[in-house]
């Protein structure tokens, strides 16, 4: 996850965002999913790798 700005109830605060890197053999950030489905996680990730 990042930090970050979030809301709720209409009110702005600071917080830990959800979001996956996918991080290559090399060490390098391939793809950032910043809407991340937390039942559905790793199908995205299975997804995202596939295309």
């Amino acid at each position: 996850g990042v930090w970050g700005e979030k809301m709720l109830f209409g009110r702005k605060y600071m917080g830990t965002l959800r979001v996956t890197f996918v991080i290559d053999e090399h060490g390098t950030i391939t793809h950032i999913i910043d809407k991340v489905d937390n039942e559905r996680a790793a199908q995205q990730v299975r997804e995202l790798l596939a295309s």
